[in-house]
C-alpha cells in the first residue's frame, strides 16, 4: 500500500541494485567486495611490469574523446553516467598534470554523429576543468570515426619526439560513422597515434580492433570504483612507439624579474589577453620568458610569441619517477615477522587480509598491500628508504 502511495523508480534505477553479484565469502566466512580484490590485483600486477631504464614518451600530447549521446544518461553509474565521468574526469586531470606537468591535454566530445572540441591542447588543468562543466547529454548518436579524425588532424602535425595519444570513453553501443572506419584506423597506425579506449557498457569488436591496431589498452568497466581504475591507468607515460624520435628539446626557465629598491610595474599577462572567461589583469607578479620577455601567470605552458617551452625545475623533477620507478615489493606470507604495517602502523593479524604482506628490498621493512599500492602509484618514495639510514 506504502508503494502505491509513494511511487518510485523501478527497482534497478535506485540505490538498491544486484549487490550479491560483487560480493563472495573468504576464507574465513567474510563478505568482501569482490570487484574490489580484482582492483588491487589488477593494480599489482601493473606494478610488477614497471622496470627502470625504459624509453617512455615524456612530452604527452593526450585527448580525450568523450561520448556524450544520450547513453550517457542511463543511471547504472551512479547518478548517471555523464555526472560520474564528468565527476571521475576532473579527478583524472588534476591528477595527469600533477604527474605529467610538461604535458599537454584536450577535449573532444561525440553527439549528433558529429565531434567537436571543447577544449584545444593545452598544459592548464582549469581551463579542462572548466570546460567540462560545459559537458551535457545529447540526443543522438556517437561517431567515433569523427572524434578520432577530429583528433588525429592535430596530433599528426606535432613533432616526431612528441608522445600522441588518444583516450576515448565510449558508452553508446553503436557508431554511426560516414564512411569506412577501418580507413582511419590504418590512418592512426601510420601516424603512431596510440588509441585507447574505456566502454561504460559492453565490448565493442570495432573498439577493441581499434586499441589491438595502435598499440592502446581496452577495457569495459563494472562499477564506479573500475571506472576510475581504469581511467586512472592512463595517467602514467606509455612506452616510446618505434617510430617516436629522439630529439633536444629546448626549454626556458622563466624567474621573476625585480629590481632591488623599486616596485615592479603593473603590466598584463600573454595566457589571459584572448581568454573571453577570465580577462586579463594588471599585475606586479609573473613569470618571464627568457627569450623574448612575455609575462605569464603560471607554468608550465608554450610562449605565444616565441614558442619556447616555459617549465620550472620542480616540474622535471616531477617527471623524473616515470624514468627511476620504485624497485617493487617482495611478497611475503605473514608468520609473525613483523606486528605492524611500518607506514600506516597498521596492525597485522591472521586475517585473509593480512595473509601476505610486502617487505622493500633496500630497507627491509614490512608494508601492508594498500601502503605498498600508494607508495608505487602516488608517493613514489619508500618511506622506510626516506626514514631510515
Amino acid at each position: 500500500m506504502a508503494d502505491e502511495e509513494d511511487p518510485k523508480e523501478y527497482r534497478w534505477e535506485t540505490g538498491y541494485e544486484r549487490t550479491w553479484e560483487s560480493i563472495k565469502e573468504d576464507e574465513e566466512g567474510l563478505v568482501e567486495s569482490a570487484i574490489i580484490e580484482i582492483i588491487q590485483k589488477a593494480k599489482r600486477k601493473r606494478q610488477l611490469k614497471k622496470r627502470g631504464h625504459r624509453r617512455l614518451g615524456m612530452m604527452r600530447h593526450v585527448y580525450l574523446v568523450i561520448d556524450c549521446s544520450d547513453s550517457m544518461s542511463l543511471p547504472d553509474l551512479k547518478p548517471t553516467r555523464m555526472l560520474c565521468t564528468v565527476k571521475l574526469l576532473e579527478i583524472f586531470i588534476e591528477e595527469f598534470f600533477d604527474q605529467n606537468p610538461i604535458c599537454q591535454l584536450g577535449i573532444i566530445v561525440m553527439k549528433d554523429k558529429r565531434a567537436e572540441k571543447l577544449s584545444e591542447l593545452s598544459g592548464s588543468a582549469r581551463k579542462h576543468v572548466r570546460s567540462l562543466k560545459e559537458m551535457n547529454v545529447n540526443q543522438g548518436e556517437p561517431s567515433l570515426q569523427n572524434g578520432l579524425d577530429l583528433a588525429r588532424q592535430s596530433l599528426k602535425m606535432l613533432p616526431s619526439h612528441a608522445s600522441r595519444e588518444i583516450v576515448v570513453i565510449m558508452s553508446s553501443l553503436t557508431t554511426c560513422d560516414p564512411t569506412d572506419i577501418l580507413v582511419t584506423i590504418d590512418n592512426l597506425k601510420k601516424d603512431g597515434i596510440r588509441c585507447s579506449l574505456v566502454s561504460l557498457s559492453a565490448e565493442i569488436h570495432v573498439c577493441r580492433y581499434l586499441t589491438e591496431q595502435t598499440n592502446g589498452s581496452y577495457a569495459a568497466v563494472l562499477d564506479g570504483a573500475h571506472y576510475r581504475d581504469q581511467l586512472m591507468q592512463h595517467i602514467d607515460p606509455p612506452l616510446a612507439n618505434r617510430t617516436q624520435e629522439n630529439s633536444l628539446i629546448k626549454m626556458g626557465f622563466p624567474h621573476v624579474q625585480h629590481e632591488e629598491g623599486k616596485d615592479p610595474p603593473l603590466t598584463m599577462c600573454m595566457c589571459h589577453i584572448d581568454n573571453t572567461d577570465e580577462p586579463s589583469k594588471l599585475s606586479t607578479g609573473g613569470f618571464n620568458c627568457p627569450q623574448c620577455a612575455s609575462k605569464y601567470c603560471e607554468l608550465p605552458l608554450e610562449c605565444l610569441s616565441c614558442g619556447l617551452t616555459l617549465v620550472s625545475a620542480p616540474h622535471l623533477a616531477r617527471s623524473y619517477h616515470h624514468l627511476f620507478p620504485i624497485g617493487n615489493f617482495i611478497e611475503c606470507p605473514f608468520k609473525q615477522q613483523t606486528d605492524k604495517c611500518y607506514a600506516c602502523q597498521k596492525i597485522f593479524t591472521d586475517s585473509a587480509a593480512d595473509k601476505t604482506i610486502y617487505r622493500c628490498q633496500k630497507c627491509q621493512q614490512y608494508f601492508c598491500m594498500d601502503c605498498d599500492i600508494f607508495i608505487h602509484e602516488t608517493l613514489h618514495t619508500c618511506v622506510g628508504c626516506a626514514t631510515t639510514k
